[in-house]
């Protein structure tokens, strides 16, 4: 009789703690769907890491699939600071082999671990780890991060259960992380031209507006350079469209690499560009875009292709407020520039300023 009231205790004690466990994952569920944004998504699964498992130290690494690694997106507890943002090859470290190999890996003595007990060392050298627990985020097979934990609280190696419940975060983790990327690819294909990766039109016009409120709020200046290559029609005409393109890319790739994260870069229709500078006068858009007219000068074309082509560009400049008090006639005033720049006979720079002197 005895046995049998045991068992009936350890069977409701059983029942009682899944639908705890069930709540708790209703909520994070909940949690995780209240927001698109990737960095309070990390948070949210980062959060409930604590609640399910309490550890030491506790990380969320993420799969670049370009650089075929993995980084650590967000750190919390004793992890040093300069942890976050340091990239693994795939296969190092216990995070490292979760992610190449897509299984948890649960590491009772690291110490006594040959394979994984220099990491530390290299990695972390605030924390002492005694047991790890790495769980890979998978979505549709495929591995897309990894959750790691170190120590637990109370002393004690990590147990089956543990992984368990790390197992089903991490399901919920990479739901909610794939949703978010979606929304994110979707966000840059509104705002981004598909062939240059460049702002598109209307990302254009929402940041000129957003400047032009900018300045009249702080009395700050800002400039618009219009650039048009010069007889671009003939790469069409002579090499394909094909190429045609490949040479947008490399002038986009040269406007990038000349400015500044702040300045917003846009292909405005074909050929044209439109770069808005931030807290800069039109002076200094000016040596600006003669910086950016001698790269191009200087830049070969299509030599991957087999060609060796130099193109060159025309550059109109206006300024807010000393040309224009509105994005529309700004716009207007540095179209007008560059044109004026052609009709002088290309590869030239034109102010805004000189339209009328030079009519």
């Amino acid at each position: 009789m005895r046995d049998l009231r045991q068992e009936n205790k350890e069977l409701r004690d059983a029942l009682k703690q899944l639908k705890k466990e069930l709540s708790f994952f209703i909520n994070v569920g909940k949690t995780l769907t209240s927001t698109l944004e990737l960095d309070k998504v990390l948070d949210i699964i980062m959060d409930n890491v604590q609640k399910l498992v309490r550890s030491e130290a506790w990380s969320l690494l993420l799969l670049d699939e370009e650089r075929n690694d993995i980084y650590f997106a967000i750190t919390k507890g004793k992890q040093p600071e300069g942890l976050q943002g340091l990239r693994l090859p795939m296969g190092e470290g216990i995070p490292g082999w979760v992610a190449e190999n897509g299984c948890p890996l649960m590491v009772k003595d690291v110490s006594k671990d040959s394979h994984f007990s220099g990491y530390f060392k290299n990695v972390n050298k605030e924390l002492i780890p005694k047991s790890v627990l790495c769980v890979p985020i998978i979505n549709k097979r495929k591995t897309i991060g990894v959750l790691e934990i170190i120590n637990k609280k109370d002393g004690t190696p990590f147990t089956k259960k543990d992984m368990e419940l790390m197992l089903k975060l991490a399901d919920q983790a990479a739901i909610a992380i794939e949703r978010s990327n979606l929304y994110q690819r979707m966000a840059n294909l509104a705002i981004t031209d598909d062939l240059t990766k460049l702002f598109n039109l209307r990302y254009l016009y929402r940041a000129l507006d957003i400047e032009v409120k900018r300045c009249k709020r702080y009395h700050s200046t800002f400039a618009v350079v219009f650039l048009d290559l010069d007889s671009f029609k003939l790469v069409n005409d002579r090499h394909g469209h094909l190429l045609g393109s490949k040479t947008l890319v490399e002038v986009a790739s040269i406007l990038v690499n000349i400015l500044r994260d702040v300045d917003i870069i846009a292909r405005y229709g074909g050929d044209e560009f439109v770069i808005v500078l931030p807290h800069t006068t039109v002076e200094m858009a000016c040596k600006i875009a003669e910086r950016i007219q001698s790269d191009i000068n200087n830049h070969v074309f299509l030599r991957e292709d087999g060609l060796a082509l130099k193109i060159t560009a025309s550059f109109g400049i206006a300024g807010y407020p000393e040309h224009a008090k509105d994005e529309i006639e700004l716009l207007k005033l540095s179209d007008q520039a560059m044109y004026m720049a052609k009709s002088l006979g290309k590869n030239k720079v034109v102010l805004a300023s000189e339209l009328s002197c030079l009519k």
